[in-house]
């Protein structure tokens, strides 16, 4: 039976799955009974099981969730990785339909989902430091502030997903700034938002979006973030883990490299630089895991 909160829609054929490597063969010769993932030579390789991470597609994300998705794969659970947009992701762990999330950026971006789910779930810490939202802009253009912004870029703010915390916060410097009466914030996609900012730039032409750090973009092209003298967009952020309550009673090996895991930027940034240019999520993934492996071996000790 399909979960309650994927018949909303939001998430439709949209369920990624990834298969322990281990499950290849038949059921009853792969795994024992306590539930455990056999591997070639007939040890258990974890504690084995089944488990959902939910997530939502910012290049964050998808980069953060596919990392640590490959791991609990290679520690013998049958992962899935699902798609969905902030409130359901927030929801799903909340209410138990899904095991966990390492999407939560708090204090602001994320403030009306924690105030209304974050009594319903498990609190594993911070998984990445330094986080950051704001409106960015080409270096090439010649203005450094919200407060300076005039008729720069038709007076549009190229936005992401409605309901993303960086667009509240871009909605609301519309009534913080008085220099932006008559701007509008355009809601799209994060994969749009970062095609428009792509060809703004090729065309050397000016556009304003909404922005955030880690991503990939400040890799591939000279971007900088305008001050914002009002506070609207808040200080440095954490990106955080949730689960699901009672994850470390039903599978304490996973909550555990949940609670473990944790990276730099600079990582984030290499994965996500590859899947921009092409790589699969997965396939970018399990390259970094099989070259980082000694920072994988904290999260999974």
């Amino acid at each position: 039976m399909f979960k309650q909160w994927k018949r909303l829609g939001l998430a439709a054929g949209l369920s990624l799955t990834l298969f322990a490597a281990a499950c290849g063969g038949g059921a009853e010769d792969d795994t024992g009974d306590n539930g455990d993932t056999a591997g070639d030579d007939g040890e258990a390789t974890g504690n084995g099981g089944e488990i959902e991470l939910v997530y939502v597609e910012w290049d964050t994300e998808v980069a953060s969730t596919h990392v640590i998705g490959k791991v609990l794969e290679d520690q013998g659970f049958d992962v899935t990785l699902t798609p969905l947009d902030n409130a359901v992701m927030w929801e799903a762990v909340a209410t138990g339909e899904a095991d966990a999330m390492v999407a939560a950026w708090l204090p602001a971006t994320h403030e009306a989902q924690y105030e209304e789910y974050g009594d319903q779930v498990d609190e594993l810490g911070v998984n990445l430091e330094g986080a950051k939202i704001g409106l960015v802009v080409p270096e090439y253009m010649d203005v450094d502030s919200i407060a300076d912004l005039d008729q720069e870029a038709g007076q549009i703010i190229t936005g992401i997903e409605p309901g993303a915390g960086v667009v509240a916060a871009s909605e609301q410097t519309l009534e913080d700034y008085d220099n932006m009466a008559d701007w509008e914030v355009q809601t799209s996609s994060s994969g749009a938002m970062a095609t428009e900012l792509g060809t703004a730039i090729g065309n050397e032409e000016e556009i304003v979006v909404t922005g955030w750090s880690p991503h990939w973009k400040f890799a591939a092209y000279d971007l900088k973030y305008l001050e914002d003298p009002e506070g609207t967009f808040g200080e440095a952020e954490t990106i955080e883990t949730m689960a699901r309550e009672g994850l470390a009673e039903d599978m304490p090996e996973a909550y555990s490299i949940l609670e473990n895991f944790y990276w730099e930027s600079e990582a984030m940034e290499e994965v996500m630089l590859e899947i921009s240019e092409g790589t699969s999520p997965e396939d970018a993934a399990a390259a970094w895991v099989e070259e980082n492996q000694d920072v994988v071996d904290e999260w999974v000790q």
